[in-house]
């Protein structure tokens, strides 16, 4: 689904909320900073809203948070719709035994890595990221989940940069997106 409720005025709160810094980290890259977003809390608190609306009553049993940025928004989601919430992190930031997965993103590569056992087979899961460019990072945290035996229900992003084609990467998972950047 591309978007919440168009006539939602949230949206466009959350949306002017929204930095955007040119050439970071790197000349061409169009950056979308959410601290902006963070600052305020009205904004802060209607994407919270908005994603809770939309999880709740979805017997969703687990929030899966993609390092950084999922941490954010993943663990108040979590705690309003009664699921758990397990993060996505960077190599080595986990102790004991994990799983990981190699991916491409739109400048470089990277790995995500969840522990072994923090999801069990047939668990119902969302992933939840402040942004889809290319669809990498979101790709990686599906197989993940999947590797473990998850149902992966949807991905669910603040923003998505549609002209990176993130979305057709996605072979078909749901994502629902709040604010599309162009």
């Amino acid at each position: 689904m591309s978007g919440h409720k168009a006539e939602d005025p949230r949206i466009h709160g959350i949306a002017s909320s929204i930095r955007v810094v040119p050439n970071f980290p790197k000349p061409g890259i169009m950056f979308q900073d959410i601290t902006t977003l963070l600052l305020d809390h009205r904004a802060f608190k209607n994407t919270v809203d908005l994603f809770v609306e939309r999880y709740r009553g979805k017997n969703i049993s687990v929030v899966a948070g993609i390092e950084a940025r999922g941490f954010i928004f993943g663990p108040p989601i979590a705690l309003a719709i009664g699921a758990k919430f397990v993060p996505l992190r960077k190599p080595r930031k986990l102790p004991g035994k994990v799983i990981s997965e190699k991916y491409v993103l739109e400048y470089g590569t990277d790995c995500l890595e969840m522990h072994v056992e923090a999801v069990k087979f047939g668990e119902r899961a969302l992933v939840v990221d402040d942004l889809i460019a290319t669809g990498g990072t979101l790709c990686a945290a599906i197989r993940l989940l999947e590797r473990v035996g998850a149902e992966v229900v949807e991905c669910a992003c603040v923003i998505e940069l549609p002209e990176l084609k993130g979305r057709e990467r996605l072979n078909g998972k749901p994502l629902f997106i709040l604010v599309e950047s162009h």
